[in-house]
């Protein structure tokens, strides 16, 4: 599977623009061949820094030009169905990446774990925690959302992809302003609610997802609460003993939090099957949660993550979490499959 054909950023001014192409001198791209990944000299550095100093422009390695994007490119360029492409957009929230792949014609995905695989890869793919793909509702829900970690595994659901996946609908959808609808996770129903800001509010049962009792969670905690600094954590040693312990027979997320305040808490975290992260939705409304049960914390925090932060509720009226943070494009792609 080769990598690399179209980048395409997303358009930030409506301002329509002639089709212009000039060459690019500073780049040498390699075309990619059917067995191996394109190669770029000297450097990515170069490529992105043309990209990103003018969001307007398409950067596609076959030609080797730089072509504006039209206004509705974004659209044109989701509805295309050529064979032996996949079409993607890449979201972040906080830093938590995925690749989003419109899969609501089949309810089987589009990629092979193995092919997730080689695309989440850093190196030499196109880089992210997971692909995700948009899947028909299943139980009378609107979609159903599934994903690959970047190991090939299938977690149950992510809340930062749960709000990429919000803002991938909409855009797919062309749904404009506040929007809501449902969908169907291997943890169960979620409804991400679309802000007219553009955050998105994720309410769910995240009690029932924990599986946790509250002597065990107290347990944990203990644990938690002895790493009073989360920054001076080697995560990178200490996480992976967790995340293949034997009392973990489906591995684990494993999340460490500092308390700041009763509404301000700090938290670090490596999750099953992606490492460590920038950040992690579930691991936030998990660990307010806890510290609520706990007393360190009242039902409304800010979590800060290194991606950024995350406003996590637990409401007492419905028992249900809310968590709002943005979900931002970073860009358009196909890949020869």
């Amino acid at each position: 599977m080769a990598i690399a054909a179209t980048i395409s950023l997303p358009l930030t001014s409506p301002t329509r623009h002639s089709v212009t192409r000039r060459s690019i001198t500073s780049l040498n791209v390699s075309p990619s061949s059917s067995s191996s990944s394109s190669s770029v000299q000297p450097s990515f550095l170069t490529l992105e820094t043309v990209a990103f100093r003018n969001p307007n422009f398409r950067v596609s390695a076959t030609s080797m030009s730089i072509e504006a994007l039209e206004k509705g490119s974004q659209t044109s360029f989701l509805d295309r169905k050529e064979s032996g492409f996949l079409h993607f957009v890449k979201y972040h929230g906080l830093g938590n990446d995925f690749i989003l792949v419109d899969n609501r014609d089949s309810s089987e995905p589009k990629l092979t774990p193995e092919q997730a695989v080689k695309l989440c890869d850093r190196n030499f793919g196109i880089g992210a925690d997971g692909v995700i793909f948009a899947m028909p509702g299943i139980n009378g829900t609107d979609y159903t959302m599934r994903i690959f970690n970047s190991d090939g595994s299938e977690p149950e659901m992510c809340g930062n992809g749960v709000r990429c996946f919000a803002r991938f609908i909409a855009e797919l959808e062309n749904l404009h302003g506040k929007q809501s609808f449902t969908l169907h996770t291997g943890a169960g129903l979620i409804v991400p609610e679309i802000q007219d800001d553009g955050k998105v509010i994720l309410n769910s049962r995240i009690i029932q997802m924990l599986h946790l009792s509250h002597a065990n969670m107290n347990n944990w905690l203990k644990t938690w609460i002895i790493l009073l600094y989360v920054d001076e954590l080697n995560l990178a040693d200490i996480g992976p003993k967790f995340e293949h312990h034997a009392m973990f027979p489906a591995r684990t997320n494993t999340e460490f939090v500092q308390v700041i305040s009763r509404s301000h808490l700090k938290m670090r975290v490596w999750e099953r099957g992606a490492g460590a992260t920038l950040a992690c939705g579930t691991g936030a409304c998990a660990v307010v949660v806890a510290a609520v049960l706990e007393g360190h914390a009242g039902r409304s925090c800010t979590v800060d993550l290194p991606g950024g932060p995350l406003d996590i509720e637990w409401r007492e009226e419905d028992n249900h979490v809310y968590m709002t943070g943005p979900a931002e494009i970073v860009f358009y792609g196909s890949v020869p499959l």
